[in-house]
Order: structure tokens, then C-alpha cells, then sequence
């Protein structure tokens, strides 16, 4: 089992930055590739980055290209997301999670699941 805890949201200007954290623990290695989904509100869950075990395949959806970034320390079993140029339509709840199966970039590719954590970004 893995366990995935998010870290990191909150409420930030258009335009302003927050890092996200997602900190795993249980049975952990490099080999699981990690992803980062958001779900806003009366919305379905939508992919928004993926990073391989050893960090070298990293897609992102279109609509965060150039404004999100993922990597990812598998030291401190850590995975991150820095989200610059924030906009009102990134707020949602983000989620980490963790599958052994590759980077995808759709919900039912992943096996484990953190709680999320929430992001607003006023206007």
C-alpha cells in the first residue's frame, strides 16, 4: 500500500505562484510513476501533470504547458507542483497519485489517491 498526502494549497492572486507538495510513504520506490489531478467544483477530475519514476517523462495537459511544473525527489519521497501564473480557472482540489503502471493521463490509470488539497485563485 501507498499512502499520498497533499500539502501546500491555498487562496493566492491571479497571477501569483503556490507550490504543491505530495509526500508518500508505504511500499515507495522510484518506480511509481506520479501524477497530479484537479477536480473544481460540479466538475469532473482532470489530469494536469505526470512524472515517470526517474523524472524523465513529464506530460503536462495543455491548459498548464509553460505555467506548471512537476518533478519530483524520490530522497524525501516527494513529489511537487510549482504553479505559476495562476489563473481563477485553476482553482479546484489537487490530487496527488501514484501508479506502478507508467505516466497517464487519466484518472483510472492510478491506484493510490491522496485527500487533495484545495487551491482557489481569486481574480
Amino acid at each position: 500500500q501507498v499512502q499520498l498526502v497533499e500539502s501546500g494549497g491555498g487562496l493566492v492572486q491571479a497571477g501569483g505562484s503556490l507550490r504543491l507538495s505530495c509526500a508518500a510513504s508505504g511500499r515507495t520506490n522510484s518506480a511509481y510513476a506520479m501524477a497530479w489531478f484537479r477536480q473544481a467544483p460540479g466538475k469532473g477530475r482532470e489530469f494536469v501533470a505526470a512524472i515517470s519514476g526517474n523524472g524523465g517523462t513529464t506530460p503536462y495537459a495543455d491548459s498548464v504547458k509553460a505555467r506548471f511544473t512537476i518533478s519530483r525527489d524520490n530522497a524525501k519521497n516527494t513529489v511537487y507542483l510549482q504553479m505559476n501564473s495562476l489563473k481563477p480557472e485553476d482553482t479546484a482540489v489537487y490530487y496527488c497519485a501514484a501508479t506502478l503502471w507508467g505516466t497517464r493521463n487519466y484518472d483510472k490509470g492510478y491506484d493510490y489517491w491522496g485527500q487533495g488539497t484545495q487551491v482557489t485563485v481569486s481574480s
